[in-house]
């Protein structure tokens, strides 16, 4: 499958994926999330792996996604700690070497998204955040909102990379 057949499924197909996170997610801004990274899995499997049914493989790869997504809310609520009058708060003191990793990712993160190409990380910067929508994006930069989604793919995949890099 090549980037054009992924680019006409996600010009096809991304008003159903979000709707489909819509349902499942709590969030309009976790949908989009889900969506992009939903057509970014879509973008690197279609380079290595032989998809006869994109549109079935698609959903399939949208409901792993959703699955995660669930997953990783259920971690962080469980972060939080009933007290006795019910109230929840997050644990008081993050351990030292968690704050030093943390640290050391920011900063590692943070060099990523300097090599990113100039329009790419403005648009970026401007998702991530700023917390634009891809709309307002496009329009402040005057580019299409399609170049938006292709810069946010592409700058996605190299904090991925960076991230499996790292070795906590």
């Amino acid at each position: 499958m090549t980037d054009a057949m992924v680019q006409g499924l996600h010009e096809r197909e991304e008003g159903r994926i979000r709707r489909f996170f819509s349902r499942r997610l709590r969030s309009r801004e976790d949908a989009v999330d889900a969506t992009q990274e939903t057509f970014m899995r879509m973008l690197e499997a279609s380079r290595s792996t032989l998809i006869e049914n994109p549109q079935a493989y698609l959903f399939q790869v949208a409901r792993s996604v959703a699955r995660v997504a669930a997953e990783r809310t259920a971690r962080e609520q469980a972060l939080f700690v009933a007290d006795e009058d019910g109230i929840e708060h997050a644990e008081d003191r993050p351990i030292q070497d968690r704050i030093v990793n943390a640290r050391q990712c920011l900063l590692i993160m943070a060099r990523t998204i300097e090599g990113l190409p100039n329009r790419c990380q403005q648009v970026f910067i401007l998702s991530r955040l700023h917390g634009l929508s891809n709309g307002a994006i496009a329009e402040q930069l005057g580019i299409s909102r399609n170049m938006v989604e292709k810069h946010i793919i592409r700058a996605l995949l190299e904090c991925r990379k960076m991230r499996a890099e790292i070795i906590f």
